[in-house]
C-alpha cells in the first residue's frame, strides 16, 4: 500500500489520526493530527512526541501483541486542560509495507471530563452544605439527652437553633429541586402570555415583611402601560423573588426596581423589556462577578449562611432566564450599589 493512499485515508477520517510502523516511528498523519500534535512529525519516534508513559506503553503493547489498547492523553491547548482518549489499532497488510503498525486516534473527550468533575463538585458541595447542620443538629440533640436535659432555658434555646438548621436544610433541598426542575425544562420555551407589571407587584407584596424588618425601602417603576410577555408565572416570580430578595438582604437601605420597554434590543435582537433591580448597597468587587451564576458560588459565604442562603438561587435565575430566552446583566461599583439587569423578549 502506498503512502499516498494511506494519507489520504487518514485524511479522510473526522479525528486526529496517526500510524506508527515497527520501527515504533510516525510514517503518516492527517491534518488534524499535526494541528494537534506539530506539523514535524513524520520520521519521528512516537515516544518524543507523545510522552506520557500510558500512551507509550499502550503502542509498544499493541506493536508487541497487535491487540487492541485505549489510553488517555493529557495535553493543555493554552486555555484549559484537555484530554483525548488514545484508540489503537494493529494494521497488518499482505506485503508487509508501510501500512504495517498501529493506527492510532486521538478523541476530543474534554467536554465529558469538565462536566464529570461539575458532578463530582456538586455532589461534593452538596454534601458539604447538608453536612454542617446534621453536625449542628447531632451535637445538640447528645447535648439535650445528656447536660441539657433538665435546663428549660437551654432546651428552648437549643431547640430554636435546631429548627433554623432544619430550616437550612429544607431550603437546600428545595432549591435542589428547583434547579432540577427548571434545567429539565431549560428548553421548552413558555407559550403562556403574562403580565410582568402584575407580577413585580405581586412578588414586592411577598417580600415587604421581609423589607420592613431590614428597614429597606423598596421603591417600584412600571412605566405607562401594562407590559406582557411569553412566560412561565411561576418562575418569572421566582427570578424576582430572588433577586429582590438578596437584594434586600445584602444591599443598603434602599431597593428600586424599575421596567422598561425597548423597541430593538441588541441582545434578543428584536423587542424586549428590561427589569433593573438595584440597590444602594456596598456593591460586588468585579473578581467575583463571572462567577455570581455558579452552583454554591458565595462572595461572602459566612454572611450568605447567616441570612438563610443556599448558594443556588442565581443559578436557579439564570436557568429559569435561559429557558424564556432572555439575558441577565449584573452591574456593580463599590460603595455604589449593584445593579441586576433582566432582558426578556416580548
Amino acid at each position: 500500500m502506498s503512502l499516498d493512499l494511506i494519507n489520504a485515508m487518514l485524511e479522510a477520517m473526522p479525528l486526529p489520526a496517526l500510524l506508527v510502523d515497527q520501527t515504533e516511528r510516525f510514517v503518516a498523519a492527517n491534518t488534524a493530527a499535526k494541528s494537534l500534535l506539530g506539523d514535524r512529525l513524520i520520521d519521528r519516534h512516537f515516544a518524543t512526541v507523545l510522552r506520557q508513559p500510558n500512551v507509550a506503553a499502550a503502542i509498544e503493547g499493541c506493536l508487541q501483541d497487535r491487540q487492541p489498547r485505549r489510553a488517555r492523553h493529557l495535553s493543555n491547548d493554552g486555555a484549559q486542560d484537555t484530554t483525548f482518549e488514545v484508540s489503537l489499532r494493529y494494521i497488518s497488510t499482505s506485503d508487509g509495507g508501510k501500512a504495517t503498525g498501529v493506527l492510532i486516534t486521538l478523541t476530543d473527550v474534554t467536554d465529558q471530563e469538565q462536566a464529570g468533575q461539575m458532578r463530582r463538585d456538586f455532589v461534593a458541595n452538596v454534601s458539604h452544605e447538608l453536612r454542617t447542620p446534621l453536625t449542628a443538629l447531632m451535637g445538640f440533640i447528645e447535648t439535650l439527652r445528656g447536660p441539657a436535659k433538665d435546663d428549660t432555658p437551654a432546651r428552648e434555646r437549643f431547640l430554636e437553633i435546631m429548627e433554623g438548621e432544619a430550616n437550612r436544610m429544607n431550603r437546600l433541598v428545595g432549591d435542589l429541586l428547583s434547579l432540577n426542575r427548571v434545567e429539565s425544562e431549560e428548553r421548552v420555551r413558555p407559550r403562556d402570555q403574562i403580565d410582568l407589571g402584575a407580577h413585580l407587584t405581586s412578588t414586592l407584596t411577598s417580600l415587604e415583611p421581609l423589607a420592613r424588618a431590614k428597614s429597606v425601602t423598596i421603591t417600584l417603576d412600571l412605566g405607562a402601560e401594562p407590559t406582557l410577555i411569553p412566560g412561565d408565572a411561576d418562575q418569572i416570580q421566582q427570578v424576582f423573588t430572588n433577586l429582590i430578595e438578596n437584594a434586600i438582604k445584602y444591599g443598603g437601605d434602599s431597593v428600586t426596581v424599575r421596567m422598561s420597554r425597548r423597541e430593538r434590543d441588541p441582545t434578543i435582537r428584536g423587542a424586549a423589556v428590561h427589569v433593573e433591580v438595584h440597590d444602594n448597597g456596598p456593591g460586588i468587587d468585579p473578581v467575583h462577578l463571572p462567577r455570581l451564576t455558579e452552583r454554591f458560588y458565595r462572595v461572602d459565604t459566612h454572611r450568605s449562611r447567616e441570612q438563610g442562603g443556599t448558594g443556588l438561587g442565581l443559578a436557579i435565575v439564570k436557568h429559569i432566564i435561559n429557558r424564556h430566552r432572555g439575558r441577565m446583566r449584573v452591574d456593580s461599583n463599590a460603595e455604589q450599589g449593584t445593579v441586576f439587569t433582566v432582558v426578556l423578549p416580548l
